[in-house]
């Protein structure tokens, strides 16, 4: 397996916060709430308005997480025509999604034994 999974669903919208260029890349940070970033993990994935990308840094604590585009992606997707302050959507990796359930279910399941 491999690729990025994601469904081209919506879990919530995040602001983007700044762009910064490095050479013919840009790096892109987004505010984002604490339920979309407890699912995300560096070289994890994201969905941002549809386009799915590789996550660099997450700072829970700061509310953000940033990703770079190269070049070939800034010119093909709309995402570096927006400006700070603009909504996005976001979708979490799906693997993040089901990992959280399944230790939301093991932790239940160990209360319920202790009681």
């Amino acid at each position: 397996m491999g690729g990025h999974f994601v469904q081209g669903h919506v879990d919530g919208t995040g602001e983007i916060a700044a762009f910064r260029p490095e050479g013919d890349s840009l790096w892109v940070t987004v505010r984002a709430p604490p339920e979309i970033l407890r699912l995300l993990v560096p070289k994890g994935f994201v969905a941002v308005d549809g386009t799915s990308l590789t996550v660099v840094n997450v700072d829970e604590d700061a509310g953000w997480f940033d990703f770079m585009l190269v070049r070939y992606t800034q010119d093909n997707i709309v995402l570096p025509k927006k400006k700070v302050g603009d909504k996005v959507n976001l979708e979490a990796d799906i693997l993040g999604k089901y990992v959280e359930k399944l230790l939301a279910g093991r932790v239940e399941a160990m209360s319920k034994a202790d009681s």
